[in-house]
């Protein structure tokens, strides 16, 4: 199963919504930090958020804290839209990414856990295929605002830092859903 937003990005293309900022206040965590590398290269941090999505929050800490998103691609990655990474099974730099996208982790998928926070800018979702709980391992980070997202996709965290450096992830092609020829990557992933 492909875990790609090709019809959530169609969707955005379509309602063209636009945000400034995530108006997420930063909690107590854990925070996730993301050591970017390629093209741009720098710290993101994400906020998690356990009391809105406990189960997709602790199958993220415990990934990173295994080294699974180490070395990472973003394979998708929509202008306007969101940076998706997270494919530990078929992302992993240096190996064949071909099927990037479609894999996740050795961990069960997640049920859904949805909530009444709104997709803004900043805001980080678990992907997933056609079926709600399908989630794993692939999360994507939000370059504007995408109200058509909210009630369909689980919300796990928001950026506190490093959102500039998001905005300058190599894009891809919009033609084949945002396929990134020369992906950037998460050199390290921690959590605090």
């Amino acid at each position: 199963m492909r875990k790609i937003l090709l019809a959530t990005a169609l969707a955005f293309a379509a309602t063209g919504a636009w945000a400034e900022g995530s108006g997420v206040p930063d909690t107590d965590g854990p925070n996730l930090t993301l050591e970017i590398g390629g093209s741009v290269s720098g710290n993101v941090v994400i906020d998690l958020l356990p009391d809105v999505a406990p189960k997709h929050v602790e199958q993220i800490v415990a990934l990173a804290k295994e080294g699974a998103y180490d070395d990472v691609i973003f394979h998708r990655v929509i202008e306007g839209f969101m940076a998706q990474t997270g494919d530990v099974q078929f992302g992993k730099r240096g190996g064949d990414t071909r099927m990037a996208g479609v894999g996740g982790s050795e961990r069960p998928d997640l049920p859904a856990e949805f909530s009444n926070r709104s997709f803004t800018r900043g805001i980080v979702g678990m992907a997933r295929s056609a079926d709600p709980n399908s989630a794993n391992s692939q999360f994507f980070i939000m370059f504007q605002a995408s109200p058509h997202l909210d009630g369909q996709y689980t919300i796990v965290g928001h950026v506190v830092e490093g959102l500039e450096i998001v905005d300058q992830i190599q894009k891809g092609d919009m033609r084949q859903n945002g396929l990134v020829d020369q992906p950037d990557y998460i050199v390290h992933a921690t959590v605090e």
